[in-house]
């Protein structure tokens, strides 16, 4: 086992695809040692940030912020990318021939292996200081380092960590491979790095000629790592860009000589001129698992006589969301996750003057324009869409034509880009008025003009020139009568070739004509040039410089008027996700009730995100080897099973001066009040608990169901859990690294179990498994201790009819909900 820490030197957390990560592991203090903390104290706790800490050798100032001398300046700063893993090498048992995964080098001692490496051309491969083999590549020179031939490839694999490829330095061929020789000559297959092409290709070798080779063009963040493998009678061959998750880049039928012969592996280069380089490989047959993935917080620097180190502390994802601004409505984050090119909310308190965009592109201000005399326009006088909490303007002119409504230049940038592509709209309008306008853009010359107003009847209705024309032509919109009804209405109209309009989130006209708007640079909001002044409320206008939009901008209506309610909820936790800037969610498990609406904002995303996880019994929590966060539902711990298990451990094999049984009333609730927005209130009780210990009542619940039926069924689900909780592991500590099964212990994450066995005669129970609710852990060489903060699994069992488990009378048959 040996540490492996990775930078991130001038990436950015939020952006990991663009992150080349690099190995400073050989200056982590592992005498001191790494920190991990994890998850929860137990399971009624919300997760915490995950955390680490780790001190830096820094002799030579490289982890210094400012020092220009620092090969990785000017990126030793705040908030620096970081992930954490351990590398498992592999243990060689058995007799030969081995599986070729038993063929293992760190390259971490400063010497290279004869016995294991029985070829190294010229002594052309050495190991580097940074636990890397570094395979020199002279003109003229070829070279082979090569293992003995003892291995088997079927149904095994061979990896490595391609750490550093070679530069082409004026060569006309300059190359460097990882095969898996066959007892033929030229007969092999594996990976192939061509300096001249910038190839890296998966190829299967007869003759030493591969003539359908899978090129890829090489990366170093995607292809850090290679490998291939036989599985089942087919050859893959993988790259990774963390040497733990995989992506395969060519497969094949198993040929037949892997089945039969005893293999070598080889790590050759060639080179025919210019100058020499070298290539360096690392962690040959490692397996790694990630412990940690996330920033760090500073890196304060510790001068001590004429030496220095860094002590530094790390924070998972959960840093970033926390210190973001808080949400605004639902509605408006929706408008924003989609990019607008304007986007004017109209969300002013009431003593404001003006209007502002808030999409981030820093466009001007709406003014608020009088024509003639007469009328009013106040900001943040009328009551928005339903679930947004907003206010927004009330507009009452004295005629159509006197009055005040909104302007503003959208200036060159916008102009361009309205220019080169056909617009998107969206906005809400509110009003009893009809024959009124909603919006006009226009180009400074009048050439083209767009509005959307209402008809005579209340329709909606589009009206446009792309000739100049003093007289708009008219389409009204299909379907769309009688919206001048005093409540909100959602539009958007997208530009597509045919044209299409939905209104309060349906589409209702698929024909409208496209026009071909040119340089419209103004926009008027409440009126158009002066005429037709909106009586009554707008809000939420925004404009998208891009076609083929309108089935998304057609959601906001939801948005905006229900808050979603009633998507489920880990639809709910993706969306919040994405308002952060995280692309995806790892959902684990499948039950998953409706959620109330979140619509108003006024609270963070990860606020927002625990009230779903709260609601539902989930668990959130960051993931440790990715730029994401895991969701993970009740029934993903229902019923655990001996199959399930990530492991089990003899009570002897932990560290047993830390181990204890609890049998507390941290935990008892036999009496809980619970209701949700908008429903009722209820109380769930435990008659038998509370006459044995009182009443144990930890404080109303309130959650984000959409029944009563779901609130009560809720509320019961805790108080038949820990109604009356029996004794339990709560802290179990393992030196995992002296660990038969330390690959396992490694893979238990929250909400994994595991059994502890032959536990000791004064305990209640022979053996007793337990759930991971977090840990701590402290990796040192040649040691790994993890601290599991574990609850027992007997919560989590829910009935299941006719099943010896899980339907026994009055021990089981907790209803699942």
């Amino acid at each position: 086992m040996a540490l492996f820490a990775e930078m991130g030197w001038g990436g950015l957390i939020q952006y990991p695809a663009t992150i080349t990560w690099t190995d400073i592991s050989t200056y982590v203090d592992t005498v001191t040692g790494v920190t991990i903390t994890r998850g929860a104290s137990d399971e009624l706790s919300d997760t915490q940030p995950g955390t680490a800490s780790l001190r830096l050798d820094n002799q030579d100032g490289r982890f210094t912020p400012g020092y220009s001398a620092s090969p990785y300046s000017p990126y030793v700063r705040r908030n620096a990318p970081i992930r954490i893993s351990v590398s498992v090498m592999p243990t060689l048992t058995g007799s030969a021939p081995y599986p070729l995964a038993m063929l293992g080098d760190a390259f971490d001692d400063g010497r290279v292996n004869s016995t294991l490496w029985v070829t190294n051309t010229g002594g052309a491969g050495v190991e580097t200081s940074e636990a890397r083999l570094r395979i020199m590549m002279a003109p003229g020179v070829d070279t082979s380092f090569t293992s003995s031939r003892q291995w088997k490839l079927q149904g095994s694999k061979l990896t490595a960590k391609l750490a550093a490829v070679p530069a082409l330095n004026g060569s006309s061929n300059c190359a460097a491979s990882m095969w898996v020789n066959s007892a033929t000559s030229g007969t092999r297959l594996g990976w192939r790095y061509d300096a001249g092409t910038g190839f890296l290709a998966a190829m299967t070798q007869t003759g030493f000629s591969d003539a359908t080779p899978t090129n890829l063009t090489y990366s170093a963040i995607d292809h850090a790592w290679v490998r291939v493998r036989e599985s089942a009678g087919t050859v893959y061959w993988e790259t990774s860009g963390d040497g733990y998750v995989w992506t395969t880049r060519r497969t094949l039928a198993t040929p037949a000589w892997v089945t039969t012969d005893t293999v070598a592996a080889d790590f050759p280069t060639t080179r025919t001129g210019g100058t020499s380089g070298f290539i360096e490989w690392a962690l040959v047959g490692a397996e790694i698992r990630p412990r940690f993935y996330g920033v760090v917080n500073e890196f304060p620097v510790d001068l001590e006589g004429l030496s220095s180190h860094v002590s530094v502390t790390c924070t998972d994802l959960f840093k970033r969301l926390n210190r973001l601004p808080t949400l605004r409505s639902m509605l408006t984050e929706e408008i924003a996750n989609f990019f607008p090119d304007a986007y004017y909310p109209l969300t002013e308190p009431d003593d404001s003057t003006s209007a502002g965009d808030v999409s981030g592109n820093g466009l001007s201000s709406m003014a608020i324009t009088q024509v003639s005399t007469g009328g009013t326009l106040t900001m943040g006088t009328d009551t928005g869409p339903d679930a947004t909490g907003d206010s927004t303007p009330t507009l009452t002119p004295s005629t159509a034509t006197a009055g005040l409504y909104l302007t503003v230049d959208l200036g060159a940038a916008t102009q361009q880009a309205l220019s080169a592509n056909r617009f998107s709209v969206e906005g809400w309008f509110k009003t009893t008025t009809t024959g009124r306008a909603i919006l006009g853009l226009y180009s400074p010359d009048l050439q083209c003009v767009q509005v959307v107003s209402l008809s005579a009847s209340g329709a909606l209705q589009i009206e446009w020139t792309d000739s100049g024309s003093s007289t708009l032509t008219v389409t009204t919109v299909d379907g769309t009568s009688g919206l001048a009804d005093g409540r909100w209405h959602h539009f958007e109209w997208d530009q597509t070739l045919s044209g299409s309009v939905s209104v309060d989130g349906v589409g209702v006209d698929a024909s409208v004509p496209v026009t071909d708007g040119f340089d419209q640079r103004f926009l008027h909001i409440g009126g158009y040039r002066g005429t037709r002044l909106w009586s009554g409320s707008l809000a939420h206008v925004a404009l998208y410089a891009r076609p083929s939009i309108g089935s998304v901008l057609a959601t906001h209506y939801a948005s905006g008027m229900t808050g979603n309610a009633g998507e489920s909820a880990d639809t709910r936790i993706a969306r919040f996700c994405s308002y952060v800037g995280l692309v995806d969610v790892i959902v684990q498990g499948s039950t998953f009730d409706p959620i109330a609406s979140q619509g108003p904002g006024g609270t963070g995303a990860v606020a927002r995100m625990r009230e779903v996880e709260s609601t539902e019994s989930a668990k959130l929590f960051a993931a440790r080897d990715q730029y994401l966060m895991t969701f993970q539902s009740r029934d993903w711990r229902y019923n655990p099973s001996t199959a399930g298990e990530s492991f089990t451990i003899a009570y002897a094999d932990l560290e047993t001066k830390s181990v204890g049984l609890a049998d507390d009333d941290q935990k008892l609730i036999n009496s809980l009040e619970a209701s949700r927005p908008g429903g009722a209130t209820q109380k769930v009780t435990a008659p038998a608990s509370i006459l044995a210990f009182g009443v144990y009542d930890p404080g109303s619940l309130s959650i984000l169901k959409t029944s009563d039926n779901s609130v009560l069924d809720a509320a019961y689900w805790r108080v038949s859990r820990y109604a009356n909780p029996g004794p339990e592991l709560r802290e179990v500590p393992i030196e995992a690294y002296t660990m038969s099964n330390y690959l396992a212990i490694l893979a238990a994450d929250i909400s994994s179990y595991f059994s502890v066995t032959s536990m000791p005669a004064q305990a209640p129970f022979s053996s007793v498994r337990v759930t991971v609710e977090g840990y701590t852990e402290t990796i040192k060489e040649r040691s790994h201790l993890i601290q599991f903060h574990t609850s027992t699994t007997n919560g989590d069992s829910v009935w299941v009819l006719d099943d010896t488990t899980y339907s026994v009378l009055d021990s089981t048959t907790r209803l699942a909900y």
